[in-house]
């Protein structure tokens, strides 16, 4: 029996599971929803976006936060 982690979690495997599933789930859903919020120059560019964004999970949304952000404007 592993003891209880600081966070409360059972098992390392549980810490892996948030670690490496988790955090990048939440972190690719936070770009897909920013993508969705902009304004791009370009209407093709937001469908793009959203493409890569969705079609390529964790790593797409890593290159949308480095580049894409920097293309569009946030709507009100």
């Amino acid at each position: 029996m592993y003891p209880v982690l600081a966070f409360g979690f059972g098992s390392p495997v549980d810490l892996f599971v948030i670690v490496l599933v988790l955090l990048p789930s939440i972190f690719w859903l936070m770009q897909l929803i920013d993508v969705l919020r902009r304004q791009f120059p370009e209407p093709n560019n937001k469908i793009i976006w959203v493409l890569v964004v969705l079609f390529t999970h964790f790593i797409g949304a890593l290159i949308y936060y480095f580049v894409g952000r920097k293309q569009g404007t946030l709507a009100v």
